[in-house]
């Protein structure tokens, strides 16, 4: 990544100052990525083929401000880490929550190190996630946000991060460390993209942290969450949804 691209970036995800290889730096990286780039699958629904070209995607998201699902934003993300100076390996998660079997594989989350130190992140989830790096380790729990996650490491499943809710521990996903390359991921977005058991291609899947909560689409609805609820609003017409998702996840699709 050039200067000029890493400038562009860090102006896209709101980052002032110097960025440093230092925990306080990728928090804020992983934090702010979080609040200004939205996860949406809207070129799925639109039949827009997803390229993984770095290039491609730097376009999308940078230039363009959009958004993106998990193969394109930790995949930018990564190359952003790399091109400050982090370790960045990337691997391949399976999603379980509400799921009943061991699923496939198909979604990419990030290990990055420094200083002898190893992280978690990811930039790439719409709903449940940590906002900022877990220390890869067995055992580590992180309180943050008013929300409490968990990683454990299993035999089978590898890395299993968690989260709390209602007084129980809930799987969210699971990954090995076996490093993974660009083709790796192709196979897998495409399958999201096209296979008719897959989830992507359904319907506008759009949601966007905030800093006390988050904004989603749900059908055509969208629901914003904060401390004190939910407030839905339903657009009565196209235009005005396509106004709403400009509004509140930055997505132009006029």
């Amino acid at each position: 990544m050039t200067d000029l691209q890493i400038n562009a970036y860090l102006q896209r995800i709101g980052f002032a100052g110097k960025p440093n290889v230092n925990f306080d730096t990728l928090h804020a990286l992983q934090r702010n990525h979080l609040q200004t780039v939205p996860y949406e699958n809207i070129d799925i629904i639109n039949s827009i083929p997803i390229s993984l070209n770095l290039n491609d995607v730097f376009e999308k998201i940078v230039v363009r401000r959009r958004g993106g699902y998990c193969f394109e934003l930790n995949a930018l993300f990564a190359w952003l880490l790399r091109s400050l100076g982090f370790e960045v390996k990337d691997y391949f998660a399976r999603f379980l929550l509400n799921e009943t079997e061991i699923p496939m594989r198909r979604h990419h989350v990030l290990g990055v190190a420094f200083n002898g130190e190893r992280y978690l992140c990811d930039v790439g989830v719409g709903l449940v996630i940590p906002r900022m790096p877990i220390k890869l380790a067995n055992g580590t729990v992180s309180e943050q946000n008013g929300e409490t996650y968990k990683l454990e490491r299993e035999d089978f499943l590898g890395y299993i991060i968690s989260d709390l809710k209602d007084g129980q521990w809930r799987q969210l996903y699971a990954f090995t460390e076996e490093e993974q390359i660009k083709p790796d991921f192709e196979v897998a977005s495409y399958y999201c993209e096209k296979h008719p058991s897959s989830i992507f291609n359904k319907d506008h899947m759009v949601h966007i942290f905030t800093e006390n909560g988050r904004k989603s689409v749900a059908g055509r609805e969208i629901r914003l969450f904060s401390p004190d609820g939910v407030k839905v609003i339903s657009p009565a017409t196209e235009k005005e949804y396509k106004e709403l998702l400009s509004t509140h996840f930055g997505i132009n699709l006029v």
